[in-house]
């Protein structure tokens, strides 16, 4: 054996057993729990050329003994040593790793060991506080590599590398320091300087203009600014090959003096606030050798210049996310016969009025056009020319005509195609013959007619990501796709799909992410879904599902999201709910569930969005099943399924938005809406310090508004209108500061309003309205001075007094009603004689119908018993 790698197992394994090894060149015990001890029993490998032992249990001085005369790679980072000795060690040692150490004392002994290596070619020190002084390194004269990221060096520790003169490769990524003007620039060999990250002016510039070996320079994000200075030599660094100036901010004068640069093969300008057109002369142009350029994420507008055909060397162009004007033909760039890769999403795509034959110079392989614009006409004809494309991307570029299945045939390698938003229209075109290779197929957003093919699974055996949603595609789901073993994420949503959904989708071994939801598929859910270990994401909503939820998700232990809103589903909700441990966001709106809520979701300490409104759930709203929900600060998902496509709607603030992408990761909720929940709301709720929206309206709660509340602080929205709360609005609500929606109408609260201040002063007289006891502004009644605080019984009282309605007051109001009707009536019958002796004769009549009923009917009841 020559190689053994024992790392990330966090365990001790016995050494003695390494000796055994005499052949062993290779050893990787990194992250694991070593000693010092396990150097007795390395020692033991004569033949050993590398060694990882970073991040094990090392500390103190490390003894390098003889025996490992032949090691040349030594990795020590992340352990707590503070010196090497190794007198008559490995002298042929090449290459040592001491980042992230954890030095007791002073950096200068463990410096000073250094001596002891005098091949040393590469030493990685990064991560480390020396606190500035590494001027012990001046005696490693064969060194030709030195990386000293993140270290906090000072000025003078800086000039100290200029004695080191073979030295070809420097970093010194995130230095907080700044570049002197001595010593560090006698470094005339240095072909490698990485500054990336560190706090610097413009002087660098001025600075380096004497390390004229240079062909790598990194300055990307160093807070540089304003106009390059091209007077002080920098521009004449003839050998430079690669230059990072990204995430700066560059005057647009550097599209113009770049020029002289002719020995650049990789130039990055990306996030340098660039706001000009490219230049159409010299400049930019002037770049023969150029092979790799970046200019995304600027404000470039205009047309691509004619010149850039002069980039004859060109095989990757980045212009995404600018404002430039962009031909959908790419006719500029036809001459470059290099190009492989061109990335110009993000900006104005158009159409050519006259698209002429000519066929392009280039293959690309990799072609992404997703517009801000809108496009026209039809495909460009190059594509027909293209036959090595592996990634194309033509979103929201408005081509229409149908699908182009002679892409897929005609590029065989072709792995990734984007068509969303195309106003492509007729049939789904599968091509002719299987293709492997495409993993990623989204055609969502068109306007595609029919069925799916149902041949779709054995000519596109190799998809990862299916996404055909927002079509018209109708009929039932081909069996076909079954067979697609490496399918991941599957998306069919609004579409006018029907019949029962097959059960064998959520089954299939890969799938993670299924969107079903927005068709017209019916019958019950399948018997057993989602048995899948890898089964994360469930959409099945706004269908017309029926029946119970039953046992379907009984196996469904890695969901994260389970929505099945707007559907029929009837029945209670499952006592083995909690067998979902993963699950954070349950959506059951829309139904015709019933019967209380299972005490088994409260297990489910994962949830940070919970949906049952509009239901006929019923029972309290108990504490337990509130207070163990821990609304965790971030979400963080283990599926590979792009978080853009992750999604669900909610309602808040009286609106029903879809949450979509990122924005989930810190989204929380309660609906309850629209149920028959009873009892008071329990006041652990107000434990729920990260919940963005809490929703109880239309039930028939009693009680108190919980003063806990105000613990509340992220809370936007908080309706709890149309029950039959009581007592006073809690004064300490206005510390809500977030608060954007409150809403307590239709109540029988009492009291005073919290004062109308913070986000309470926006709050108008429809929030609090139907409380007759409720006073304050924006309400019309005044509070009055001797006004008691509270005007509505107690629910004790409530209880004794037989509810809300004041009896004493009843009683009087009854009788006095009571007598005034009589009054009237003996008033109108004195004054008018007919009216007089119509109602005496309906009297008589009365009496003389009771007479006569009884005579008959009485020898009758007698025989019952009823005499």
């Amino acid at each position: 054996m020559k190689s053994l790698f024992i790392y990330f197992l966090f365990v001790y394994i016995g050494g003695y057993e390494l000796q055994k090894l005499s052949n062993l060149e290779i050893l990787d015990l990194e992250s694991n729990s070593f000693n010092n001890s396990i150097l007795s029993f390395v020692e033991g490998l004569p033949s050993l050329k590398s060694l990882y032992l970073d991040y094990n249990r090392l500390e103190g001085s490390i003894d390098l003994k003889e025996s490992l005369s032949s090691l040349e790679y030594l990795d020590l980072s992340g352990n707590n040593i503070n010196k090497l000795v190794a007198s008559r060690g490995p002298s042929n040692l090449k290459t040592l790793w001491l980042e992230n150490i954890t030095i007791y004392g002073s950096s200068f002994q463990l410096l000073q060991s250094l001596r002891a290596f005098p091949n040393l070619t590469k030493l990685y020190l990064g991560s480390n506080d020396f606190r500035g002084r590494i001027l012990e390194l001046q005696n490693l004269s064969s060194l030709e590599s030195l990386y000293l990221d993140d270290c906090s060096l000072d000025e003078h520790s800086l000039q100290s590398l200029g004695a080191l003169h073979s030295l070809k490769n420097l970093s010194l990524r995130e230095l907080n320091g700044a570049v002197p003007s001595g010593g560090f620039l006698d470094l005339k060999n240095l072909e490698y300087l990485d500054l990336s990250y560190s706090t610097l002016n413009n002087s660098i510039f001025q600075a380096i203009r004497t390390m004229t070996s240079l062909k790598t320079l990194n300055l990307m994000g160093c807070s540089l600014n304003d106009q390059i200075p091209t007077t002080q030599g920098f521009l004449n660094l003839k050998n430079l090959e690669y230059l990072d100036l990204s995430d700066n901010t560059l005057d647009n004068n550097i599209l113009q003096t770049i020029g002289t640069m002719t020995s650049l093969k990789t130039l990055s300008l990306s996030s340098c606030k660039l706001n000009s057109q490219i230049p159409t002369t010299q400049g930019l142009c002037d770049l023969n050798h150029l092979q790799v350029l970046y200019m995304s994420d600027n404000d470039l507008s205009g047309f691509l210049p004619p010149c850039l055909a002069n980039l004859t060397s060109l095989q990757r162009l980045y212009l995404s996310s600018n404002h430039l004007k962009i031909p959908m033909s790419l006719s500029p760039l036809y001459n470059l016969s290099k190009l492989k890769s061109f990335y110009g999403s993000g900006n104005e795509i158009y159409a050519e009025e006259d698209d002429h034959n000519l066929s392009p110079k280039f293959q690309l392989e990799s072609l992404y056009l997703s517009s801000r614009g809108q496009g026209a006409g039809a495909f460009p004809r190059f594509l027909y020319h293209q036959f090595s494309l592996r990634y194309l991307d033509l979103t929201n570029i408005q081509i229409k005509g149908e699908f182009p299945n002679w892409l897929i045939e005609n590029n065989t390698y072709l792995q990734e195609l984007y068509l969303e938003n195309c106003s492509l229209l007729g049939p789904f075109l599968l091509p002719k013959t299987s293709r492997v290779n495409l993993s990623i197929l989204s055609i969502s957003m068109n306007h595609f007619q029919g069925q799916i093919p149902s041949e779709i699974g054995a000519r596109l055996p190799g998809l990862e990501v299916l996404f055909m949603s927002d079509n018209g595609f109708n009929g039932s789901i081909p069996f076909s796709l079954g067979n697609i073993s490496s399918l991941q994420a599957f998306d069919l949503s609004n579409n006018s799909l029907q019949g029962q959904i097959p059960g064998w989708i959520g089954n299939m071994s890969s799938l993670e992410f299924l969107d079903l939801s927005r068709n017209n598929f019916s019958g019950r859910l399948p018997p057993r879904f989602g048995t899948s270990s890898n089964l994360r994401y469930v959409y099945l909503s706004r269908n017309k599902l029926q029946g119970p939820i039953a046992m379907t998700f009984y196996d469904s232990f890695e969901i994260f999201t389970l929505d099945l809103s707007h559907n029929n589903l009837t029945g209670t909700i499952p006592e083995w709910i909690d067998r979902l441990s993963n699950l954070r966001f349950l959506l059951l709106s829309y139904n015709n569930l019933e019967g209380e809520i299972p005490f088994q979701l409260s297990r489910l300490d994962q949830l940070t969005l919970i949906d049952l409104s509009h239901n006929h759930l019923s029972g309290n709203i108990l504490s337990w099943m509130i207070s163990t929900h821990p609304f965790p600060q971030q979400y963080n998902s283990r599926s590979s399924m792009s978080s853009s496509q992750q999604s669900f709607e909610f309602t808040t603030k009286n609106v029903s938005l879809s949450y979509r992408g990122s924005i989930i990761q810190y989204f929380t909720g309660i609906d309850f809406s629209f149920n028959n929940f009873t009892g008071e709301i329990p006041p652990e709720i107000g434990n729920l310090s990260m919940i963005k929206a809490l929703n109880l309206s239309h039930n028939s709660l009693t009680g108190p508004i919980p003063p806990t509340f105000w613990n509340l602080k992220e809370i936007e929205s908080l309706d709890l209108s149309y029950n039959k709360l009581d007592g006073e609005i809690p004064p300490r609500l206005i510390e809500l500061f977030s608060l954007e929606v409150f809403n307590v109408a239709y109540n029988n609260l009492s009291g005073k309003i919290p004062a109308r201040v913070a986000q309470f002063a926006t709050f108008d007289e429809s929030c609090y309205k139907d409380n007759p006891f409720l006073c304050g502004e924006p309400l019309p009644k005044i509070c009055g001075a001797a006004m008691p605080p509270s005007l509505t019984p107690t629910s004790t009282n409530n209880k004794d007094n037989g509810g809300f309605i004041d009896m004493e007051v009843f009683y009087v109001t009854f009788w006095v009603t009571y007598i005034m009707v009589l009054l009237v009536i003996g008033a109108v019958l004195y004054i008018n004689p007919y009216w007089r002796r119509a109602w005496f004769h309906f009297i008589e009549v009365s009496i003389n119908n009771c007479y006569y009923f009884l005579v008959d009917n009485l020898p009758i009841l007698s025989k019952f018993g009823f005499s």
